[in-house]
Order: C-alpha cells, then sequence, then structure tokens
C-alpha cells in the first residue's frame, strides 16, 4: 500500500473515532449547552416605563434573574412596543413570546372565567378583592386557558377603576346619558357603561388622549394614574370615585414554556410572584397619592360619589353572569370571600 494511501486511511480511521465519541454524548453535550446559556423570556406590555405596573414587572424580572443565578432572563418591552394586548396575548399563544403583562379585562375574550373581574361592584373593596386573589380559587381561572396555549402564574394590582370626564362630572348614573365613554375591548364592561346610560367606546390605551382631546369621546374610566401617566389630567377636568370595578393586570406565560421549566424553577417564579406582589401593592398605594396630587396640579377636580346608586343600575350584569354555570361558582366563592371578612 502506498504512502499515501495508508496516510488517508489513517484520516477515515481518527474521524470515524472522533465522530463515534461526539455521538455517545450528544444529548448530554446539547444540555450542558442550554444550561449555560441559560433561557432568555421576551415579556411584553403597553404601559410607559414609568408606569408603577411596569416598575414591578421590572422588580420580577430582576429577582428571577438572580434566583435562578442567571438560568432565566427576562427581556421587557414597554410601550406597546409588540401591539396591543390582544395582540400580546396571541403572540404568548402561539409562542413568538413568552410572556405578557395583561389587563384581566382582555383576557375576558379568551376565557370568560375572566369575566368576573369586570363585573360592577362584585368586590366590597380593595381587602374583599385582595382575599379573593390570594384564595386557591384564583387558580381555577389561571388554569382556564390552558387549552388556549397559556397559563396565568400571577397578578399585580391595577387599582379601582372610576369614570374622568372633560366636561361635568359623571356624579350619578344619569349623568352618562349622551356621553361616550372610553372602555377595555371588554364586552362586560361596554355593558357596564350602557347599563348606566352611557355610550361605551372600546379604544387602545394610546388613543385616549387624542380623543379626550378632540372631543372624539367624553371620558373614560380607569385609575388616577392614567391622569398622569398617561397625561390624560391635561385634558380632562373632573375624575369622580365611583370605583366600580377592580380589575387586576394578569402575568401569562406561554403553557408549553411553563412545562419546559424546572419544577424548583417553576416554584421560583411562584415565590417571586408572592413577594413582588406584596412589595409593588404597597408602592401601588403610594403612587395613587401621588397621582392625584399630581393631577389636582394639573386642574383635575376629584369627587367622592354615593356608589349605591351606580351599584343597582348594573345589578342585572351580576345576576345574568349568574346564568353562566361556570361563572356562577366563581361568584359564589367571591361572595363567600366577602362574607368571611
Amino acid at each position: 500500500m502506498g504512502r499515501k494511501k495508508l496516510l488517508s486511511v489513517f484520516l477515515l480511521l481518527v474521524i470515524g473515532l472522533v465522530a463515534c465519541s461526539s455521538n455517545s454524548g450528544e444529548g448530554d453535550a446539547n444540555d450542558a449547552t442550554e444550561a449555560g446559556d441559560g433561557k432568555v423570556f421576551k415579556l411584553a406590555h403597553n404601559l410607559s416605563e414609568d408606569h408603577v405596573v411596569h416598575k414591578a414587572i421590572k422588580n420580577f424580572s430582576d429577582k428571577i434573574e438572580e434566583e435562578t443565578d442567571g438560568e432565566i432572563e427576562i427581556d421587557i418591552y414597554p410601550n406597546g412596543e409588540l401591539g396591543e394586548e390582544e395582540e400580546e396575548v396571541q403572540q404568548v399563544k402561539n409562542g413568538s413570546i413568552e410572556m405578557t403583562k395583561v389587563s384581566a379585562g382582555t383576557l375576558e375574550s379568551f376565557n370568560d372565567k375572566y369575566r368576573v373581574f369586570s363585573l360592577p361592584y362584585i368586590f366590597e373593596g380593595m381587602d374583599h378583592y385582595r382575599d379573593f386573589m390570594e384564595s386557591d380559587s384564583i387558580d381555577e381561572i389561571y388554569e382556564s386557558t390552558e387549552d388556549d396555549g397559556f397559563i396565568g402564574i400571577s397578578y399585580i394590582d391595577s387599582g379601582t377603576r372610576s369614570f374622568y370626564t372633560t366636561d361635568e362630572p359623571i356624579e350619578k348614573p344619569e349623568d352618562l346619558n349622551g356621553k361616550k365613554i372610553r372602555t377595555m375591548d371588554s364586552p362586560t364592561a361596554t355593558k357596564m357603561v350602557e347599563e348606566m346610560g352611557g355610550s361605551a367606546t372600546p379604544m387602545g390605551y394610546d388613543e385616549i388622549y387624542t380623543s379626550l382631546q378632540q372631543g372624539v369621546i367624553d371620558g373614560a374610566e380607569s385609575n388616577p394614574t392614567a391622569l398622569t401617566d398617561g397625561k390624560h389630567g391635561e385634558v380632562v377636568d373632573h375624575f369622580v370615585y365611583d370605583e366600580h370595578t377592580i380589575i387586576p393586570d394578569i402575568l401569562i406565560i406561554n403553557k408549553d414554556e411553563w412545562d419546559d421549566l424546572t419544577e424548583e424553577q417553576q416554584e421560583i417564579f411562584k415565590e417571586v410572584s408572592d413577594e413582588n406582589r406584596e412589595e409593588s401593592s404597597k408602592l401601588w398605594e403610594e403612587e395613587i397619592d401621588d397621582a392625584v396630587s399630581e393631577a389636582k396640579e394639573m386642574g383635575v377636580e376629584f369627587h367622592d360619589v354615593d356608589k349605591e346608586p351606580f351599584a343597582e343600575s348594573t345589578k342585572p350584569i351580576i345576576d345574568e353572569a349568574k346564568e353562566n354555570d361556570e361563572l356562577k361558582g366563581i361568584i359564589e366563592n367571591i361572595e363567600n370571600e366577602g362574607d368571611t371578612e
């Protein structure tokens, strides 16, 4: 055999041995690479970086990275960079992003159980609301979207929602007659305004300022931070504390991504969520106080009102919801939480 031929055979043998060695450890090598590189989750929301909810999400993100020793990082995309809330949910469903913060009112379009949060005056106050949100009953709602490809893992306070307007205050339901009021894209929120006598106008959050300024709408409903973070206080005159709904923001995650986490990582997510929620609730109360003070300087007048007429005018919405077998049980659980206070 010639010298060149011997060299060729030798090279072939070496290549074969290297290939066999690589193949025998292929699974472990890939796993080690994945663990070394870690996971990077994209989390989108439609609020500004000054908003208290964004600060809560940033806190959550930092702690997840810290507690997982960098195995999981969360990149945040605020300001609606990746679309409106419904678009963000769709992206979580199809896996193009891993997580989003979304109003429970928006999730109503994906599963009927989230409709309970849009029911007016279903909660007696913030303590009643938090008692329910910390109960086991919330897991039924979080898991209700499994078949849609995502689940809820936690909530963030988003305050109580009330009416604010450009001309006269809404001090009783009759004051809504003839008024065009912006609502979230929620069938229950729309029905609530209509039951009170107003004309509901669903639109995206980023459209509110211009619509108020141009008279396309006469008012909107949200919490006082909308007056400052959203600058709506520049174009409205009155805010009334009718506090018709308490709608949380929900952190949702792609179901496959959640299942792909280790049990230890899932536990970290839950523990960090609990700690972050307590901190963000305190932060939220401070933010509301600051927002009210700032809005008053902007010229907004705040009004206390009798909530009973508002609650009475929307009672048919609660009665109708109780006819839904799935909602009836959740509503009863909420009412029982209130009874135990």
